[in-house]
């Protein structure tokens, strides 16, 4: 019996045999040659044998459980991709906070370390809800020349229908709800160590829902600036926010650093600049290098689109960084006769933020130009200001508005389908001039009225007092370095505490 039984077992055995050979006849013969080599693997790469099948076999599950569903076509397919790059280059852009913080910090004293990091994380909070409420619709709805008149806090959008190109609702608000935010955070710098945490918190609500979009639609959504009419319908352009973004920013910082006045000790009784030096050049370092890796998602992220212009933009954005740090050490070099830190780093941010109105225009050599020049205009700014008496801790201004300016006017002089520079005639130069100072024009005006009635109603800035003490301890009630000594100097005394 147990031998019949054995026979039976073996019957049924090469019938199954039979059948999985006859249904996976591909498979099986695959099996057989390889059986002649696995002996000879290494026990590793037997050990991932059953991996590569549960692949494999999960693979062809998914692509029979699709059945007739046919492939995206190419369309569908660009307008995933689409919305794919552009929602990396947003987080980019808001990782690009990170990197104000860290420089910030950095540049200011150790005193006012929670109140620099604690202002650059909750501005892009307030940034996000004051223009998902208000700020988009005024920049993006078509309204009129002036400013958008719907779509406030979203309304009457649909999420998968294009509002720009090809990218839904949510990825172009995300991504511009980001820049909203930068603008605010320029401001933040040039007003640090001695105003009022409320103050800047209201201010940048109001800049963020109403200043920066209102200037933003005049270029970006079809507003006046899109095509002036004296000048043949010519656009002004402004790529990736040179003007929208960093000058604008830059006027408020100026006027809210006016305002405020000089922090104590800042300036000597016979008009020389005092040292308030910062307390961590490391973290500034770090977020000079975060900055310059969020940016290759603030300017190629503006092409909206994923395409080969993308790592054009990123390679004209890169050189134009570079030559402006260069620049900047040998400028700092020559003056001072010493490398100096701060002006390496400032002299890299202002290359980017001169090329970013024009990346996608520049020639790579043009680009070069743009940061060299950029680098040395950056550290004669930083001295400009201290001669006026205007106290900027990180040089928001020297960087943002001077080279925001800079880089903007650039595109009427190197753009290569309208430069001057490259054969195209004034005409583009004429319409970015016109930019500039409308644009200063209505940043200037705006910020004044805030900031008067701001230090009207609240006082705007510290008592002298809380300055001496920090901002960390009169404003938040903590320290960001519990337990380390520091060293201070205040009203013409040093002040050490354990």
């Amino acid at each position: 019996m147990s031998h019949l039984k054995l026979q039976a077992r073996g019957l049924k055995r090469s019938r199954r045999s039979a059948v999985a050979e006859s249904a996976y006849p591909d498979a099986n013969r695959l099996l057989k040659k390889a059986s002649t080599y696995l002996p000879k693997l290494p026990a590793a790469w037997l050990a991932c044998i059953p991996l590569a099948v549960v692949i494999v076999m999960g693979y062809s599950l998914a692509a029979q459980a699709q059945g007739a569903d046919a492939p995206p076509t190419p369309e569908e397919l660009k307008i995933i991709l689409d919305n794919v790059w552009v929602f990396i280059a947003t987080i980019l852009v808001v990782f690009m906070n990170a990197g104000f913080a860290m420089l910030e910090a950095g540049f200011c004293r150790q005193k006012n370390a929670v109140n620099i990091l604690t202002k650059n994380l909750i501005v892009f909070a307030l940034a996000t809800l004051a223009f998902w409420a208000i700020g988009y619709g005024l920049a993006f709805n078509e309204g009129n020349s002036f400013l958008g008149t719907g779509n406030f806090f979203l309304a009457g959008l649909d999420d998968t229908t294009p509002v720009s190109g090809t990218l839904a609702a949510p990825v172009f608000f995300l991504f511009q709800a980001a820049f909203a935010g930068t603008a605010a955070t320029i401001v933040s710098g040039a007003v640090a160590e001695r105003i009022r945490f409320l103050d800047f918190l209201i201010f940048s609500v109001i800049l963020t829902a109403v200043v920066y979009p209102i200037s933003a639609h005049w270029i970006w959504g079809g507003g006046m600036l899109s095509e002036i009419g004296f000048l043949g319908g010519t656009a002004f352009k402004d790529f990736a926010g040179s003007t929208v973004v960093h000058s604008v920013g830059g006027w408020a910082a100026l006027v809210g650093a006016a305002f405020l006045g000089p922090r104590i000790g800042k300036y000597r009784s016979d008009g020389g600049a005092g040292a308030l030096p910062g307390h961590n050049m490391s973290i500034a370092t770090l977020g000079c290098l975060i900055l310059w890796i969020g940016w290759f998602g603030f300017n190629p992220g503006s092409q909206l689109a994923a395409d080969l212009q993308v790592p054009y933009i990123a390679v004209t954005t890169n050189l134009a960084a570079a030559a402006g740090g260069v620049a900047a050490t040998l400028t700092s070099w020559m003056v001072s006769g010493k490398p100096d830190l701060s002006m390496v780093i400032n002299g890299i941010l202002a290359g980017l933020v001169a090329v970013t109105a024009g990346c996608a225009g520049f020639s790579y050599l043009s680009s070069v130009i743009v940061g060299l020049v950029a680098g040395v205009l950056v550290v004669f700014a930083v001295f400009f200001f201290d001669s006026i008496k205007i106290d900027d801790p990180v040089g928001a201004t020297s960087v943002h508005l001077v080279n925001g300016i800079w880089g903007t006017l650039a595109v009427g002089l190197f753009d290569k389908g309208a430069g001057l520079l490259t054969g195209h005639g004034p005409t583009q130069l004429l319409a970015q001039i016109v930019g500039v100072i409308t644009v200063a024009g209505w940043s200037v005006l705006t910020s004044v009225i805030l900031w008067s009635v701001i230090r009207a109603i609240f006082g705007m800035r510290v008592s002298e007092e809380e300055e001496i003490v920090g901002l960390d301890i009169s404003e938040h009630g903590m320290e960001a370095y519990s337990g380390f000594s520091k060293e201070e100097v205040g009203m013409g005394r040093a002040v050490s505490s354990r």
